[in-house]
């Protein structure tokens, strides 16, 4: 039986190498706000061999995710791996000048869709299943408020989820990539030379190697 992978945060950065190193071992299934960019990884896929199912969706509708969880059951019946690398990239600003509206997407996207989420795919996961999130040492780094607060209370979440699944799975991984030149972090660092940051291919190789998933890449 084909494993399956989903992938929230897909389209691009490290989301989208995760699954192009997944893909001759996993059906993929994808997901993310912006189409063009999954029909591209979703050709690169192609280009491998492997498969890819695409959901052009927003992990902050918890309606669509109840739907994809759905839809994921009635396929597969279960998920063997969920790797969470979606993520709102606020603007850095003093913490006494966060702007309000950009709050509440980091809080909805970074807190409230986590939660929404964990709740959703437990059970397609069941015992064996595992669950990746990814820390950001970012996190109460100066200007980094409205990310860092939010990014923070996601990894908690993850962490809590962790403990309690200790001995009863799915087992439950928190990984730091390394910089990466993606776009998340060229709004951090717009201007930064990015030659001396680490490839998303060769980090997905490293992170999946952690979890003791084989790459391709």
């Amino acid at each position: 039986m084909t494993k399956t992978a989903l992938i929230t945060g897909a389209s691009r950065g490290l989301g989208a190498a995760l699954a192009e190193a997944l893909c001759p071992s996993h059906h993929i299934i994808a997901v993310a706000k912006t189409t063009g960019a999954l029909e591209e990884l979703d050709d690169r896929i192609t280009a491998q061999g492997g498969s890819a199912t695409l959901a052009p969706m927003d992990v902050t509708n918890a309606e669509a995710m109840a739907t994809l969880c759905r839809g994921i059951f009635d396929r597969w019946g279960s998920l063997d791996l969920w790797l969470h690398a979606a993520v709102h990239a606020a603007p850095l600003a003093p913490a006494d000048h966060i702007d309000a509206k950009d709050f509440a997407k980091s809080i909805a996207c970074n807190v409230t869709a986590t939660a929404t989420l964990i709740s959703y795919v437990a059970p397609l996961l069941g015992q064996s299943g595992q669950a990746v999130f990814f820390d950001d040492p970012n996190a109460g780094a100066k200007f980094f408020g409205s990310y860092g607060a939010t990014k923070s209370a996601q990894i908690t979440l993850a962490k809590s989820w962790q403990a309690e699944t200790t001995k009863t799975g799915p087992r439950v991984h928190i990984l730091t990539p390394e910089p990466m030149p993606t776009a998340t972090r060229a709004r951090f660092f717009p201007g930064e030379d990015r030659a001396p940051l680490n490839d998303p291919a060769g980090q997905a190789k490293r992170l999946l190697a952690k979890i003791q998933v084989s790459s391709a890449l």
